[in-house]
């Protein structure tokens, strides 16, 4: 994936320096092939550079396809697998979430509770001391890394989903969405996502909850 974002990267700076601003993102990529072909970029840019762009597009067309691949073979191992199929049903987790966490995570009997899995991923708030009183900081970001970041993004997938559409009334997601910025809540959800991810796999049970907890 770090390639082929590099790869995308260079084709887009490399147009810019021809007067051609491309579109961002990976999914305009079909569409940047199309614009190349087009008479009017064509002619604008110099003889020998076309044939190295058109290269840059086939590379990357090249990787999209092995990285469909490797994407079909991560679900196939996920379904057939029963500790990550369990893990999938809940929101935010995909097969690739659901593999790194059966592959990376030691066994669940190591942690005595949920909270001490989401420690070990990093996700536990800092405790800090003012004035006498506890309070909790940013998270700690130590333990796995790997896993920290797929709940996280699957934590901000959940939100930007919630925060287009609504969140369900009176959960735990509307009440933070209303009072805390989109990032602040998404790693919070992670951390709430690692707590779900020990209860399921020590209960051997699936999440059967609404599509937010509102615990």
């Amino acid at each position: 994936m770090r390639q082929r974002t590099q790869l995308i990267n260079a084709i887009r700076g490399h147009l810019t320096e021809y007067g051609w601003v491309a579109p961002r993102g990976t999914a305009h990529m079909t569409l940047l092939a199309e614009m190349l072909e087009d008479e009017e970029m064509a002619s604008s840019l110099p003889a020998e550079a076309l044939p190295m762009f058109r290269a840059m597009i086939d590379l990357l067309a090249e990787l999209d396809k092995r990285v469909a691949t490797l994407d079909r073979e991560i679900a196939r191992r996920a379904k057939e697998d029963e500790a990550a199929r369990r893990l999938m049903t809940i929101p935010g987790i995909g097969p690739i979430a659901a593999t790194a966490i059966v592959a990376l995570a030691p066994p669940v009997e190591t942690f005595a509770k949920s909270s001490d899995f989401a420690a070990w991923l990093g996700l536990a708030p800092r405790q800090h001391s003012t004035g006498g009183k506890q309070r909790l900081g940013s998270i700690s970001k130590m333990g796995e890394r790997t896993i920290r970041r797929l709940l996280i993004i699957g934590g901000s997938s959940v939100v930007r989903q919630a925060y287009r559409n609504g969140a369900p009334a009176g959960s735990w997601l509307e009440r933070m969405l209303a009072r805390k910025p989109r990032m602040l809540v998404s790693v919070a959800l992670a951390n709430k996502m690692a707590r779900m991810v020990w209860a399921l796999l020590t209960k051997k049970e699936d999440y059967r909850a609404p599509a937010v907890a509102t615990a």
